[in-house]
């Protein structure tokens, strides 16, 4: 075995041979620091400070110092070896054996710091970040295991070597969790570019047999599915808002909740640290709530951002092992295991989320019955003027936030949900599988799943402000990214039309369509409609040979009104914000539509190259 310690290690640690009712006899941290103190690895304030912190924030002592960067892992540990007369572990010469941490569960050793290491005779060596606290865990491992020795290592070794071991097994169980009938894995790129060929294949003979023939379907395509999606829009507006409840603190809960939140972190470096200052402002019960900040094993950056950071103890990091897909979603169902609580919120990286959110949910999901699994709330952003594409997309969110997801919910229709500010009942959401890991638009996705197994979604009146992706090509990359996940999801769910009506219901099934086929098809299919804009300018259609006067005349006036309900729609949603805006920005979505198309068609070159790539959208560039 190997070891690198300041004095021979002698087998049985202080920590696990003191019993454990004498307490005053263990060392402890405050004791540690003395040590610290007296030997001069950390100025006075700067312990002073991190003692602190370590009791008020309930986070571990040696987390805070190598947060604040007052002394290395290497000179911690080594100093903890000697106050706890035991020896720092060497997973690089000596690595950990597998027959031993194999029965142990990985969530478990990694949120407490530890992980069984190698057998000495009939002693088994349990490695620890936290030397202090080891007798916590003492007794069952004993049961475990049978007698227990103390080493110490980082926690970020320790996690390493875990996911070094078992990364593989833990990565195979998040990328497969929803049941394979209702995952896109089975998808490949080669089959759906088999599945184009062939389509591609008829329109071209029919285009040949049949020109006018064809382009008289392509048009009565793109009519028919903008009709339809704008139909559900105009359906959406006139139904009337249910009122808003009262959501106040004023609900009592005997018992309130642990709360988890998850927020999927990759090259965040640069805003990881004002991430965590804006959860710090939530004002549910710091002892009630478990934030998990999730990042990649191969994510150096923002590891090493949020080692700098001084996150309160109830925030810790989640590393998700190395696999065959790098999504969100695959993030996601890996730390789920490691949430404590019954509820599970989403964040994204960017998100200022209002204080008394979580009340609000908590609250909401205690008025209602089990059937309701999720609760969204509202998205807006905090930089809405930072230039034109800021404003279109602020007014976009207002009207799909405030008047279409209100409006569908009226309507009886699934929601398809956001990928922030989204709540669930862990044992619902455990039930369904958690999220598809390849499914790049995973909200969308579950929210269907939601509905096809009996469950609902409510909206709830609280705001997440965050910020608005307003660059030409970021913007291009992230809606191409959800436009590709919305057709994946649409193939996924029609696998078996049969049992998705059944499950689903006629009106939600016709739902589903409008909403996802019916907008794909129109974003896609939106330049054949831009081109009969062309005629009243003199420009030759040969549409317009192919219908009677009277018909054309007719299909241009709809399009006329469709684009004042879109106008309107927009103008009614903005101003339900308190952004002030001017009307008159809701009338450049016109202009704004084209990057959507130009999205689209990524979308579907990307749906058959790489379908499960993940395009990262980065942020903090207008993070105000």
């Amino acid at each position: 075995m190997s070891l690198i310690p300041l004095r021979p290690f002698q087998g049985i640690s202080l920590a696990a041979s003191v019993p454990e009712g004498d307490a005053s006899l263990r060392p402890s941290a405050q004791s540690f620091a003395t040590v610290l103190l007296q030997e001069q690895m950390v100025a006075p304030h700067q312990l002073v400070q991190a003692l602190s912190q370590h009791r008020l924030r309930r986070r571990h002592l040696a987390d805070i110092l190598l947060a604040q960067g007052v002394i290395s892992a290497e000179a911690l540990y080594d100093a903890m070896g000697r106050h706890w007369s035991v020896g720092v572990a060497n997973f690089a010469a000596d690595p950990p054996d597998p027959r031993l941490t194999r029965r142990v569960n990985h969530v478990t050793t990694l949120r407490d710091g530890y992980m069984p290491w190698r057998k000495t005779g009939n002693v088994t060596v349990i490695a620890t970040a936290y030397p202090d606290e080891f007798h916590r865990h003492k007794a069952w491992l004993e049961d475990v295991f049978g007698p227990v020795a103390m080493a110490v290592a980082p926690l970020r070794e320790i996690e390493a070597a875990m996911l070094s071991i078992h990364g593989q097994q833990l990565a195979f169980a998040a990328e497969n969790r929803v049941d394979a009938s209702e995952s896109c894995r089975s998808y490949s790129a080669r089959s759906l570019r088999f599945r184009v060929a062939v389509l591609i294949g008829y329109a071209v003979t029919l285009a040949l047999v049949a020109p006018l023939g064809m382009l008289g379907l392509l048009f009565g395509v793109a009519f028919a599915a903008v009709l339809a999606a704008n139909l559900l829009k105009l359906a959406a507006l006139l139904m009337r808002p249910a009122p808003i409840m009262a959501e106040t603190a004023a609900v009592h809960i005997a018992h309130l909740p642990i709360v988890s939140i998850m927020v999927a972190l990759y090259r965040e470096d640069n805003i990881a640290p004002r991430l965590a200052k804006r959860l710090d402002k939530l004002n549910y019960p710091r002892e009630l709530l478990d934030i998990l900040l999730i990042v990649e094993a191969d994510d150096h950056l923002t590891r090493d951002a949020l080692a700098r950071t001084d996150l309160p103890g109830w925030m810790q990091v989640i590393v998700v092992p190395r696999g065959s897909v790098k999504t969100k979603p695959r993030a996601l169902n890996y730390a789920l295991d490691h949430c404590r609580g019954s509820i599970v919120g989403i964040y994204d990286a960017e998100d200022a989320p209002e204080a008394d959110q979580i009340t609000k949910v908590v609250n909401r999901f205690y008025e209602r019955g089990p059937e309701v699994a999720c609760l969204q709330g509202k998205l807006d952003y905090y930089n809405p003027r930072s230039n034109w594409l800021a404003r279109c997309f602020t007014i976009e969110y207002a009207a799909w936030f405030r008047l279409f997801l209100p409006g569908i919910e009226r309507l009886g229709l699934a929601i398809p949900l956001g990928g922030t500010t989204v709540f669930f009942r862990r044992r619902a959401l455990e039930e369904l599988g958690g999220w598809d890991a390849q499914n790049v638009t995973e909200d969308a996705d579950l929210g269907m799943r939601i509905y096809r197994h009996g469950f609902r979604t409510e909206l709830i009146d609280t705001t997440t402000f965050e910020e608005a992706n307003c660059r030409a090509l970021p913007w291009v990359k992230q809606r191409s990214r959800w436009i590709k996940g919305y057709i994946m999801t649409y193939l996924t769910h029609m696998r078996d039309p049969a049992l998705l009506w059944r499950q689903l219901g006629t009106r939600r099934f016709i739902g589903f369509q409008m909403q996802f086929l019916c907008s794909t098809l129109q974003t896609l299919s939106a330049p054949l409609i831009w081109s009969l804009w062309l005629v009243p300018f003199g420009v030759t259609h040969p549409i317009v040979a192919a219908l009677p006067p009277a018909l054309f005349n007719t299909i241009w006036v709809m399009m006329f009104l469709i684009m004042v309900l879109v106008i309107g729609f927009d103008i009614k949603g903005m101003r339900k914000t308190g952004h002030g805006l001017n009307p008159l920005w809701a009338c450049t979505l016109i202009l704004y539509q084209p990057l959507a198309t130009l999205a689209a068609y990524k979308a579907i070159w990307e749906l058959l190259t790489k379908p499960f790539y993940w395009d990262k959208t980065s942020h903090g560039h207008f993070d105000l």
